[in-house]
């Protein structure tokens, strides 16, 4: 590990002869030493002060001041500081970009301490970690994850865990292969759970180049197998994991160790409400990559925005649980058929039962039970957390009331979600009885704890309350024994209880009343009676607010046992919330039933993309059919004629079959499928080291090692970026290869019309295109998909609809004219790095210029100096007659 600049600093001026540091510095310096990498918040009264480079950073940061108060080393210390009650706004800020940081509390009584007030770190925030609401993003996970890798020989070793602190889910993942094949894989995975943090040894090997979040190193040992088998065995209270699918795994263990290790280090305390474990394997999903997953725009635009993307489209929930696990679905359909189809018959049996009114109106009264849950088993539930919790569940019976119609014997999973949606009576009567109707913010302010619940605090409260008729019946009784009619009983927080009397009649005080302050015009006293009541009073207060805030303690520990139950009620609300989105998209926007069966083929009718037909308004839907004996579209047209649009619905609508969705179609019968892959569009990547071209053959490179007979493959304008013979010679290749080898089904989207010849030697193959026709000097696309190939590209028309200058349209005319009249006379495309020719004695000869007729020249150099909009009539005519002599020279 690397040595802190604020250590050294300590350690030089601890040992300096001639300055010292303050013991509240000390105390820092000590605090800082433990938690180098992080920002550390000490607190000091109302306000969390930062110190040094902590301080410089936050300042920059944060936008806020930045101070400085004595020295250290000759230098002043510089500082900076947040007010305690705003600390979570300026977290959410810095825990957004990455930055760690360390909460240091009072702990000790400033009335007893002897020196500075005992602090110690209770927490540390970290972009894994999060539990708080104010801190997490409402409808994505935060997972913190941890990757080990062991090496053997030529083979790797890669084990994942990862950990959605938020909501207790523990998963593990391994896989093994050669260093390349691994660091691949990795990053595939790590694209699929999207991180917010990763832990890894301190001096791993593999996997160096993910930034797409904060990547923690940790010290190597923490990564030990058998020490992480011991901990995940102690963490789920087991003897075994085999119940968990977690035999045979060694990488994962060490992963899972350190992860756990890590989790409960920066919670201070121990995971309550981690459960259960997940082991996840290679086929359980329907494989994306990161560029199938950007190109199909799942929760993500291609340029980097929320919407419209078909999550944003299907979001309909109204749980957050249920937004995160309908995001969950999409980024993780399963293979097994049998999941899907159950969601299929709950959608059904929700659509027929007409009950996705009732069960959204109720469900958006439902807080973030899971969350909450959480915060509970970490012991850092807020009061308002434990209100909501009470009135959330109160609306179990009403959902419970509006799902009875839509069960049945044939739907399992709307019946077990019925079952887990049974109200916790003797949790929610916990809660109806020690919380607040409308309980305060934070348990420091009282008001907390129910009346009814505990009768010492009641009588506590009723001291304190009281306090205001005993000081109206004082300052009653004080006027007629002293005669002073604008005598005043009062109380501030500075002073406490006083007697006020003005000047005028300072002369009637009796004899007993003892001064307490002076002012202007009045005087303020005290007696012995109201010094008596004062004491008792305001101890009462105090008492109160510290016996609330062990009660509340207390009931935290007394919702304990309930965080299994209120863990099934939240995953079972957000199943419900998520079906129940589902069928109202389905049923608003006239998406059907998909048929799931065993034999290879997608057998779309009047397919429709489901993003794309809300943004326009006639939407042209389309089929496509994919059986063993059609495995590949060749789809020509041109460009803007919706080619890319047609084959990202083919995809979106497969992955939603096997979501468990309805899909945008007439109908849709869809085979076994293991991966969808997409190599769509041309982007770079600069700061990688990669051109356009060398992202294209990469992602092209994935799909033809990874691609099997049940993938989906998108393929558009692949050898575009090269010279057009390397291109059409590579196109044609991987084509090719698609058909024999892989055997996907593959839709080939392509400019290059020397590839609509493939069908008639590979039968496999199938020519479409996508339809348009010309008018006057413009285009008009059909988007309809129709058999054959395209007549041609209409590029020209293209251009000119995107504005360029009609002066560069007409010279790119003329330009096609001659192009296309020498087409017959082209010769070979010349190749950089090949040989040049030579004779027997090695001697260079130049190629043979091609002959040009001189005629057929002088005709071409008439035409190409031809512009008909200036000519007049006359002198078109004598232009036309010239072209004639010029054709019959040069056909002689």
């Amino acid at each position: 590990m690397t040595t802190v600049p604020n250590e050294i600093n300590a350690a030089a001026v601890k040992n300096s002869p001639t300055e010292k540091l303050t013991p509240m510095m000390q105390q820092y310096m000590g605090i800082k030493s433990q938690h180098p990498d992080m920002l550390v918040f000490y607190r000091m009264g109302d306000f969390y002060e930062l110190f040094h480079e902590d301080a410089e950073k936050a300042a920059r940061i944060l936008g806020i001041t930045l101070t400085a108060r004595g020295s250290s080393g000759g230098q002043p210390i510089k500082m900076c500081g947040v007010p305690f009650h705003s600390l979570e706004g300026y977290l959410a800020k810095l825990v957004k970009i990455g930055e760690s940081c360390a909460i240091c509390e009072q702990i000790g009584d400033p009335a007893t301490s002897k020196g500075p007030v005992e602090r110690k770190v209770m927490r540390v925030v970290t972009p894994g970690t999060l539990t708080d609401a104010d801190l997490l993003p409402e409808k994505a996970e935060r997972p913190l994850l941890s990757l080990c890798i062991i090496s053997q020989r030529k083979v790797a070793t890669a084990g994942l865990a990862w950990l959605s602190l938020a909501s207790g889910a523990l998963r593990l993942m391994e896989f093994s292969g050669d260093s390349h094949t691994v660091s691949a894989r990795i990053q595939q995975e790590l694209e699929r759970i999207s991180p917010a943090e990763i832990l890894r040894g301190d001096n791993g090997e593999l996997f160096e180049e993910y930034t797409a979040c904060h990547v923690n190193r940790v010290p190597e040992w923490h990564f030990d197998v058998v020490s992480g088998h011991k901990a995940l065995l102690e963490q789920l209270s087991v003897s075994t994991l085999t119940g968990f699918g977690a035999d045979g795994l060694g990488a994962a263990f060490g992963a899972a160790g350190a992860l756990l290790r890590y989790a409960q280090s920066t919670q201070g305390r121990g995971l309550q409400h981690v459960r259960t474990l997940t082991t996840e394997t290679e086929n359980e999903f329907i494989g994306l990559d990161a560029a199938t997953r950007r190109n199909l725009e799942l929760t993500e635009t291609i340029r980097g925005q929320e919407s419209p993307t078909l999550f944003s489209l299907l979001d309909h929930c109204r749980t957050a649980m249920g937004s995160r696990l309908l995001r969950h679905w999409l980024h993780h359909a399963r293979r097994d058929q049998n999941i899907a189809r159950s969601r299929h018959e709950a959608i059904a049996a929700l659509a027929q039962a007409d009950a996705t009114g009732s069960l959204s109106h109720t469900l958006a009264q439902v807080p973030d039970i899971e969350r909450i849950t959480t915060r509970i088993a970490l012991l850092s539930a807020r009061p308002r957390d434990l209100a909501s919790l009470r009135d959330g569940l109160t609306q179990l019976p009403s959902l419970r009331h509006c799902m009875q119609r839509t069960l049945s014997d044939a739907n399992g999973l709307l019946a077990a979600i019925h079952a887990d949606l049974a109200t916790p009576e003797a949790c929610l009567d916990l809660l109806q009885r020690a919380v607040m109707p409308e309980p305060a913010v934070m348990v420091r302010d009282g008001g907390v704890i129910a009346r009814g619940f505990d009768a010492e605090l009641d009588e506590l409260r009723g001291l304190s309350e009281n306090a205001g008729q005993y000081l109206v019946d004082l300052e009653t009784r004080e006027r007629a024994r002293t005669g002073i009619t604008n005598l005043r009983v009062e109380y501030n927080k500075v002073h406490g209880f006083y007697i006020e009397v003005t000047n005028g009649q300072a002369t009637k005080v009796p004899d007993d009343y003892r001064r307490r302050q002076t002012l202007k015009n009045c005087e303020r006293y005290i007696t012995p009676e109201l010094k008596a009541f004062e004491d008792k009073a305001l101890s009462a207060q105090d008492r109160a607010l510290a016996r609330e805030k062990m009660l509340y303690d207390q009931l935290l520990g007394d919702l304990a046992p309930f965080i299994g139950t209120l863990q099934t009620i939240a995953k079972a609300l957000a199943q419900l919330d998520t079906l129940t989105a589902l069928t109202d998209h389905a049923l608003r926007h006239n998406w059907c039933a998909p048929q799931l069966v065993d034999t290879p083929c997608i057998n779309i009718k009047e397919g429709r993309h489901p993003v794309v037909e809300n943004q326009i308004e006639r939407f042209i839907a389309n089929d496509c059919r994919f059986v063993d004996e059609r495995r590949l579209l060749l789809i020509t047209g041109p460009n803007m004629g919706g080619k890319s649009t047609f084959m990202r619905q083919v995809a979106l609508i497969t992955l939603l079959a096997y979501m468990g969705s309805y899909v945008p179609a007439q109908s849709a019968v869809i085979g076994p499928i293991d991966r969808i892959f997409t190599r769509i569009g041309a982007t770079d990547d600069l700061a990688g080291g990669r051109s356009t071209f060398m992202v294209e053959m990469t992602e092209a490179a994935a799909i033809l090692n990874g691609a099997t007979e049940h993938s989906l493959v998108l393929m558009d304008e692949i050898g575009r970026g090269t010279s057009t013979f390397d291109g059409l010679a590579l196109a044609w290749a991987i084509a090719r290869h698609l058909i024999e080898t892989s055997r996907s089904f593959s839709l080939f989207a392509t400019h290059y019309f020397e590839l609509t010849q493939l069908p008639e030697s590979h039968p496999t193959a199938s020519n479409v295109h996508l339809s348009a026709v010309e008018h006057k000097d413009t285009i008009v696309f059909l988007h309809a998909v129709q058999d054959g190939p395209a007549s041609q590209s209409y590029g020209l028309q293209v251009a000119q609809l995107a504005g360029v200058p009609q002066p560069v349209i007409k010279a790119a005319r003329k330009h096609l004219a001659r192009l296309e009249a020498q087409a017959l006379d082209a010769k070979p495309q010349l190749d950089l790095f090949a040989a040049p020719i030579a004779d027997a004695n090695d001697e260079e000869i130049e190629p043979a210029a091609p002959a040009v007729n001189p005629a057929m020249r002088e005709l071409l150099d008439a035409l190409d100096d031809l512009d008909p909009d200036a000519l007049t009539p006359r002198e078109a005519l004598d232009r036309l007659y010239q072209i004639k002599r010029l054709t019959e020279s040069a056909q002689a």
